[in-house]
């Protein structure tokens, strides 16, 4: 059994509850970790509300959490390369809000000890989500990226990933995270009315690329209108407004996995001490349900974590 917090049920913050879930052992290509840290969020939210049922179901009782950091206890038949007493960092699907999580030994990563647990969970979501829509999109060298959302969990790592690859980017967030953008790099514009005029006005050859990674406030038009087609644009957040504009949608259910490459790219950044790993809000594992309405209220800077 491990500890964990979980919900046996769709609904508010108010379904998450501490709870005892028999956990077995490491089965093939699988690692039993020690939780330290796991990163929150918005699919923590949006799963927990049953919002994405038809996308990503759960068998009840479910336990949150897409994203860790910890000690590796055991680990299963054909697992190599890790070994009990390894400090690592992964994804997973469900399951990180607790004090011991199975992680598929693919989805795994060795810790540098000059990186901090919480620094460690605030990896895996953000680095794979960063890898696979640059990827997906297509951004070339030399071309100009439009962020929507570019001062959150994903869009700081994001961001950093595309000027990495030489990539000029434009980010959307509000005034008083600008000058956190600058910092990493991108060229900071304010979103809300006149956000075309105020791209335009820092890009006057336009954009070449449009990502989204808010999924709120009706860009997707806007976007396809600076881009100049829907092919152009890209949406991590906003299932139902690709479908209704023609634009592309990734969620993680490609057949290509990007894990390894987006830890080597993001341990890459932080060897050569550039890689920034802002945590908007630390807090305990017993606090769950508070990290899920900062989560959900968005405007953050950086990533919620929680700590085991």
């Amino acid at each position: 059994m491990t500890k964990a917090i979980a919900f046996n049920e769709y609904g508010d913050l108010d379904v998450l509850r501490p709870a005892d879930i028999e956990l077995p052992a490491p089965g093939p290509g699988q690692v039993r970790v020690a939780v330290r840290a796991v990163g929150v969020n918005p699919l923590d939210h949006k799963v927990r509300s049953g919002a994405m049922v038809d996308i990503f179901p759960v068998t009840f009782p479910a336990v949150p959490g897409y994203e860790l950091s910890g000690v590796v206890e055991a680990v299963g038949q054909g697992v190599s390369g890790f070994a009990p007493g390894d400090e690592v960092f992964g994804a997973v699907m469900g399951g990180a809000y607790a004090e011991q999580a199975l992680v598929p030994a693919e989805q795994l990563g060795r810790k540098p000890a000059s990186l901090g647990w919480e620094e460690a969970a605030a990896i895996p979501v953000a680095a794979e989500t960063s890898e696979r829509a640059l990827d997906v999109l297509g951004v070339q060298p030399g071309e100009t990226l439009l962020v929507h959302g570019a001062a959150g969990g994903v869009g700081t790592v994001l961001l950093q990933f595309a000027r990495a690859r030489g990539i000029t980017v434009i980010g959307t967030a509000s005034e008083a995270n600008h000058d956190h953008l600058r910092a990493l790099g991108a060229i900071p514009v304010t979103y809300g009315d006149g956000l075309a005029e105020r791209v335009r006005a820092v890009a006057p050859g336009g954009v070449d690329r449009v990502l989204d990674a808010v999924g709120q406030g009706g860009v997707l038009p806007l976007s396809v209108e600076l881009a100049g087609s829907a092919d152009r644009v890209l949406t991590i957040a906003d299932f139902v407004g690709a479908e209704q504009h023609g634009i592309r949608f990734t969620g993680g259910t490609e057949t290509v996995l990007y894990h390894q490459r987006a830890y080597a790219t993001a341990l890459a950044l932080h060897e050569a001490g550039t890689l920034r790993l802002p945590l908007h809000r630390v807090l305990p594992l017993a606090e769950a349900a508070e990290a899920q309405r900062i989560s959900e209220g968005g405007h953050l800077r950086g990533k919620v974590v929680l700590t085991v």
